[in-house]
């Protein structure tokens, strides 16, 4: 079976001690657009955390242009976007749950889950099962089966700084 192109993608990516985060396909068969994102697999959440840099992107982007110009499945006029997952990086594989446990995050589903509401937030408590296990914010824990989960990710809380009070009247 020949290896896909995400397949070919990751391995390469890994070679370099980066991982996939995630791997999004857009535009149409004549101009595709690969939208790549990285991240370190020990990074943590948070400012100050050493996570992908511009200078990772642009190797990363540097790294796969020979493989993919070769492909013959892939338009020779791709698109190929490499950049950080941010820090609301979203959890893709069971184990970003597991790493990522006691972090805050935001889960939404194509339908209730828990019998609450289509979008959840709360701390990750880890997987239990094949369940992620999630503290909301009435302190009530709840398990929401992965395969109830559209899309989850971290949730980055901006501290907002009070800024001077500016006086326009100098007599003031």
């Amino acid at each position: 079976m020949p290896e896909t192109l995400a397949d070919q993608i990751a391995r390469q990516v890994e070679a370099m001690g980066l991982e996939v985060v995630e791997l999004e396909q857009a535009g149409n068969a004549v101009r595709p657009i690969l939208r790549l994102y990285i991240d370190r697999p020990d990074s943590v959440p948070g400012p100050g955390n050493p996570g992908v840099s511009l200078e990772d992107c642009a190797a990363v982007s540097r790294a796969l242009e020979p493989m993919l110009d070769e492909r013959e499945d892939l338009s020779e006029r791709y698109v190929l976007e490499v950049s950080s997952p941010g820090v609301e990086r979203p959890l893709v594989r069971p184990r970003d749950y597991e790493r990522f446990a006691g972090q805050e995050v935001a889960v939404r589903g194509k339908a209730p889950l828990a019998g609450r509401a289509k979008r959840l937030e709360g701390t990750l408590g880890g997987l239990r099962g094949e369940a992620v296990a999630l503290r909301l914010g009435d302190g009530e824990e709840v398990e929401i089966p992965l395969s109830e989960i559209d899309r989850a990710n971290l949730v980055y809380r901006w501290e907002r700084k009070e800024r001077p009070v500016r006086r326009t009247n100098p007599e003031e």
